[in-house]
């Protein structure tokens, strides 16, 4: 949350404030994007194996101060402390696996031009503003610099302001890791210097994670700017389960998928899709597997649902599960916001959804699942694709041939099959429709922000 002069910092678990971080001025902003024009001259032609080395110690400084860095994601965002290690544990990942893969990433690329005389040379393109999201404090923001530095660019973080300790202890990681002033640098600024930043020339390319209406707001001002801009959104995301599934693994996915850091996660299972003749044992199994999720204090080991991280949030949430229920849905457990201290919402099943009603229409943001029934395979394939979004979309069938035709006509940036959606550093990830364009992680992270310069030798 914020105030008009601070950035403020709530414990979803308490409700008690843990943090204010007072806005920077245009003179701050400034400050920082000469920095990172500054830096990104030199940075740029630092060698590659230079820079991938500068991103394996970022790996171990992140691995060295896990208890801190996961502590703060625990404290400002409510998200379990096991979970929250996790982050950082695939985060120090991430940064060993760009430094061992990078470089050759950015090798020169052969031509189909005669006698190897041209090629393509993959250039940084210059500071990169970011606007990057609470919900994967630290994640969300290594996915995206790492690669983006790698390329040789610079990088400018504006975070959420509820999770502003968090960018502050990462950007103490990259001090610890020896990289020069200036190439990640973080801005602590309201919308209006957003925009200013977005303008100034000095900034090369944005990308954003966050809501459609971010994402529309900030590509609609990239756009003006005629600058690259990658857009990470919101999503829906279906989880068909066929008449064949193996059952048991799609009911375990499924509540793993849908209630992991609390239901707040982009690319999780929200619309479970089910053939009618499986559609009973599923439900039930499924509720089952909610009742038994364990919800308390994000600081304990044993919690795996935590607080919501905010408290507009959470009463957004209780809207949308309220306008559901009007609209002739069925609860099957929870519902409602969880009395006490903290941001607590109950993990809720909704059946008998049907296209049209708010669970089905809208991204849910929170632990709330919704069932639909299908009345075969293509009716599944429909409903999953009646939607606005298209980040990702899992299929369970024991019919690999079948699954694979599926994800053919899926409207969606990633399809796993007999599986939950993850991301993970080896595959690209991103969407189609609302859910944005551009992609991020494995090759195409590093060259989404790269310019692909054709050099052509002696050509007659």
């Amino acid at each position: 949350m914020a105030s008009n002069t601070h950035a403020i910092s709530l414990n979803p678990a308490t409700g008690e404030q843990i943090g204010a971080y007072a806005f920077e001025s245009a003179a701050d902003l400034e400050t920082v994007l000469s920095q990172s024009a500054k830096a990104y001259t030199s940075w740029r032609r630092t060698p590659v194996d230079a820079r991938s080395a500068a991103l394996a110690r970022l790996g171990q400084a992140l691995r060295a101060d896990i208890d801190r860095l996961a502590g703060m994601i625990t404290a400002e965002m409510g998200k379990p402390i096991t979970q929250a290690r996790g982050e950082i544990t695939k985060c120090a990942g991430l940064c060993d696996w760009y430094a061992e893969h990078g470089p050759a990433m950015l090798a020169s690329e052969p031509t189909q031009i005669e006698n190897d005389k041209a090629r393509i040379e993959y250039r940084p393109l210059g500071p990169i503003l970011a606007v990057m999201p609470w919900n994967f404090p630290i994640w969300q923001v290594i996915r995206s610099v790492v690669p983006a530095l790698l390329a040789g660019n610079t990088y400018i973080l504006k975070h959420a302001p509820n999770v502003m300790g968090s960018a502050y202890l990462l950007r103490e990681a990259f001090g610890r890791a020896d990289f020069p002033q200036g190439v990640f640098e973080v801005v602590n600024v309201q919308n209006d210097l957003v925009s200013q930043a977005i303008a100034d020339d000095r900034i090369a390319a944005i990308t954003l994670t966050g809501s459609v209406r971010a994402g529309s707001a900030i590509g609609s001002q990239a756009g003006f700017a005629l600058k690259k801009c990658v857009l990470e959104l919101g999503g829906s995301d279906a989880f068909i389960v066929l008449a064949d599934a193996d059952l048991d693994e799609a009911i375990r996915a499924a509540v793993v998928g849908r209630f992991q850091n609390t239901g707040q996660v982009c690319a999780a299972a929200k619309r479970f899709i089910v053939e009618d003749s499986v559609a009973d044992a599923f439900t039930e199994g499924v509720v089952a597997g909610t009742k038994a999720l364990v919800i308390g204090d994000p600081t304990d080991p044993s919690t795996y649902i935590g607080p919501m991280a905010r408290y507009d949030l959470r009463d957004e949430l209780d809207a949308q599960v309220q306008r559901t229920l009007s609209e002739g849905a069925k609860l099957l457990v929870g519902g409602k916001k969880i009395d006490g201290p903290g941001n607590y919402y109950q993990p809720t099943v909704l059946a008998d959804i049907v296209p049209g009603m708010t669970s089905f229409r809208e991204e849910i943001f929170g632990p709330v699942a919704s069932i639909i029934r299908a009345s075969d395979a293509r009716n599944a394939l429909e409903l999953a694709n009646n939607s606005q979004f298209g980040l990702t979309a899992s299929v369970f069938t024991k019919d690999l041939a079948a699954a694979q035709q599926i994800a053919a006509d899926l409207e969606v940036g990633g399809v796993f099959i007999n599986g939950y959606s993850a991301s993970d550093v080896r595959v690209g990830f991103g969407g189609v429709k609302k859910s944005g364009f551009g992609r991020e992680l494995s090759h195409f992270g590093v060259r989404e922000f790269c310019n692909a310069q054709t050099v052509w030798f002696d050509r007659k």
